[in-house]
């Protein structure tokens, strides 16, 4: 019982890099992660549920592997966004964006390729051999 409020307190927790701090090391976390600062290191999290914001002003130089990625500020690395990305309009992306589903507001900007994830599905293709046999 008061395990399971524990563990949802911290799906839901929110950390803040806030304006003028400077972060240097990878950053590991559940939940949300806003960024107004500046992070050097890579950003990643292991929660499906997980999303990172970099608000206009801020900067990330590193890779960010996380569900959900919203960015308004300036990102320096490679974005894997196992969801959901939204790019918005002050957002500068200077590296490859991986995605599943992606939003790009006028203006945004992007230095860089996109490349579409497929989701895996349970349909199998039919095999070559069996297809040449037929003829």
């Amino acid at each position: 019982m008061f395990g399971k409020k524990d563990n949802e307190s911290v799906h839901n927790a929110t950390t803040l890099i806030a304006k003028g701090t400077r972060m240097e090391g990878d950053l590991n976390f559940m939940g949300c992660l806003e960024i107004e600062g500046t992070v050097v290191g890579n950003v990643h999290s292991d929660d499906q549920a997980s999303r990172v914001r970099v608000l206009n002003g801020g900067l990330l130089e590193g890779e960010i592997k996380v569900s959900d990625v919203v960015i308004n500020g300036h990102v320096k690395g490679n974005i894997f966004a196992g969801n959901l990305i939204k790019l918005a309009s002050k957002a500068v992306v200077e590296g490859n964006i991986h995605y599943s589903l992606i939003e790009v507001d006028k203006g945004a900007e992007v230095i860089g390729s996109f490349v579409l994830e497929q989701v895996n599905n349970n349909v199998s293709s039919f095999p070559k051999d069996n297809q040449a046999s037929d003829g």
